[in-house]
């Protein structure tokens, strides 16, 4: 499956972002679907996943409240709004594809096919 996010961009604090990942080749339906950021210097962290079918969703502790991961099969297309952004939410943040078993959807390692980031940047 092929990943390509977008939706990045400029925000405030406080303010929203939509980030949208799109696939193609494959239906994400057959995926756990996350996203990722990575600033320089920094291991890449999890952000948010979700399970294959929808009803399991894992967000890092500094997210949550804050940030929801959704899927649209249809459209084969994740989302990930960002809300009550935080200048420490600036970051390069990614899309990936897992097809690990759902005990470890979560895991990073499971993740096999990723996207190109897209750069979102939060002014204090």
């Amino acid at each position: 499956v092929q990943l390509q996010a977008s939706g990045g961009g400029l925000a405030q604090t406080g303010g929203s972002l939509r980030l949208s990942c799109a696939a193609s080749g494959r239906s994400i339906s057959n995926y756990h679907m996350g996203w990722f950021r990575q600033v320089p210097g920094k291991e890449r962290e999890t952000v948010a996943v979700i399970s294959r079918g929808g009803q399991s969703t894992f967000y890092e502790d500094s997210v949550k409240g804050r940030f929801t991961i959704s899927r649209y099969n249809l459209k084969n297309t994740v989302y990930l709004q960002m809300n009550s952004l935080r200048p420490e939410d600036t970051a390069v943040y990614y899309c990936a594809a897992s097809t690990a078993i759902h005990q470890n959807y979560y895991r990073q390692e499971g993740f096999v096919s990723w996207g190109q980031g897209t750069r979102v940047t939060v002014s204090s």
